[in-house]
């Protein structure tokens, strides 16, 4: 294979067709059901499904045998499911490739000129919702395809699938998947762009996924609110209990998650990658985040940061209900309060026993007699990585050197991809190249979210010499 007419391949067709394919899709504001009920009604899935869908239908032609379908079952977010046939003779191999097209909500705090559904290139950067989180995985996997087709290079057969729910925890991916067994088969290889990277320097795999659960927990004490001056003092606040639930969970001065349960040991192998990623990355591990001036890292052991991001449980308290705005606030006791929970926890532990296990913290004996719910809204397992092959360890590297010019690099990542762990439990064979273009300053989730455009050539460069690859080993049986 040749790396620079597939670098000059790969490179002309984002230039000329997925840059301004991406910026039409940054425009679509195609929120994940969890923050858009009305999703169905709305019609911006289907909207984003069809570019997508267009696209894709123009280019299976070069794809011998290559077929596309939306799949949608009854009351579900639908999937984009495309098979490209084996061009290595008497292959039975199979790889998946993955990605999701739904997106987080519009976030506030956007630079002048920027926003959710306003493509905004500069310089290398496509600034919008969803570019780099995860609506160029199709795009980056098809490129890939292309390529090796026009090189004829041989690979195993090629399942490329794209979800619309993994921002809502992908409760309904599991239902695509049993439904699409026996069309899917027994991968041997998966492929998923939808992670992160260090910097934009190498190429970073993904060792480990933490899991997450999590949901709303509300503190009632009255059935309206009342006089602060008549109540303060006789009614306990309803954020002053909430606070001291709260604190069940998580050390309010160190953020440290107290109970044991949520704790896992952490993998030799997976501290001495951290430090080696603290060595690549020195104090970009932390200073990557936009601090206010003065501000600190919980610590400055990086090592530790690496760990806490990485396999320790973290609490994010990321919405609440029940307070009026600033401009609002009258002199009253609240009948309540809520907030919205995000606990990450470490990779392998359990995410349907970590939800069950926080319910019934938070839920039990209510301080005062308080009225204390716990709706839990997600609770999926993380994702520890099974130990790469020789054959992928080479073909990382040596990638990595043909297209970043440096050597590959490994982290965990502290997000999660519930589907990683789907497929890792279902096909504990597999080898996984797991790796993204989510890197320094990229925010996903948040505002003045980005996509880094030379990353996202080289990662689908990547992907083409490593199905490449892959399908040599397939040779050798």
């Amino acid at each position: 294979m040749d790396t620079a007419r597939l670098s000059g391949f790969i490179g002309g067709l984002w230039d000329d067709e997925i840059v301004p394919q991406l910026v039409e899709y940054i425009r679509i504001p195609n929120k994940s059901p969890m923050f858009d009920a009305k999703w169905a009604e709305h019609g911006y899935m289907d909207q984003a499904v069809a570019l997508l869908e267009r696209w894709a239908h123009g280019k299976l032609a070069s794809l011998q045998g290559a077929t596309l379908e939306v799949v949608r079952l009854p009351g579900r977010t639908p999937l984009i499911y495309i098979d490209v046939p084996a061009t290595l003779p008497g292959c039975d191999d199979t790889v998946v490739l993955y990605g999701h097209l739904d997106k987080q909500p519009e976030m506030t705090g956007w630079a002048e000129g920027l926003g959710p559904w306003t493509p905004v290139i500069k310089g290398d950067k496509l600034y919008g919702r969803g570019g780099a989180d995860d609506g160029y995985a199709m795009f980056g996997s098809l490129s890939a395809l292309l390529a090796l087709a026009e090189q004829k290079v041989q690979h195993a057969r090629c399942v490329i699938m794209i979800e619309a729910c993994e921002e809502s925890g992908s409760y309904d991916l599991p239902h695509y998947v049993d439904h699409l067994a026996a069309r899917i088969g027994s991968p041997s290889l998966v492929v998923c762009l939808d992670s992160g990277c260090g910097n934009y320097d190498q190429l970073w795999l993904t060792t480990s996924l933490r899991g997450m659960t999590g949901g709303e927990l509300t503190v009632q004490v009255l059935e309206e609110g009342v006089h602060s001056g008549d109540a303060s003092g006789v009614v306990p606040s309803s954020f002053r209990v909430l606070r001291e639930i709260l604190s069940r969970l998580e050390d309010p001065a160190t953020g440290t998650i107290k109970p044991e349960e949520l704790y896992v040991e952490i993998p030799p192998q997976r501290i001495e990658q951290a430090r080696r990623s603290t060595e690549v990355l020195g104090e970009a591990v932390y200073d990557k985040f936009p601090f206010v001036d003065g501000m600190q890292p919980v610590t400055k052991d990086l090592v530790e940061l690496v760990l806490n991001r990485t396999w320790r449980p973290q609490l994010a308290v990321t919405g609440v209900g029940g307070m009026p705005a600033l401009e609002s606030a009258g002199n009253v006791l609240r009948p309540f309060t809520a907030v919205k929970l995000s606990l990450r926890v470490p990779p392998t532990l359990n995410g349907a026993k970590a939800g069950k296990f926080l319910k019934e913290l938070l839920e039990k004996d209510p301080p005062y007699g308080a009225k204390v719910t716990f709706k839990l809204e997600k609770d999926g397992s993380g994702w520890n990585a099974p130990q790469l092959s020789a054959w992928l360890e080479r073909a990382v590297a040596e990638a990595s050197e043909h297209y970043f010019g440096a050597p590959a690099a490994y982290m965990g990542e502290g997000g999660s991809i519930p589907f990683m762990g789907m497929l890792g439990e279902k096909f504990p064979q597999a080898q996984f190249l797991i790796t993204g273009v989510l890197g320094p300053h990229s925010n996903a989730h948040g505002p003045n979210e980005f996509l880094h455009i030379p990353t996202g050539k080289k990662v689908s460069m990547v992907v083409a010499e490593v199905i490449a690859r892959h399908g040599e080993q397939a040779k050798k049986g």
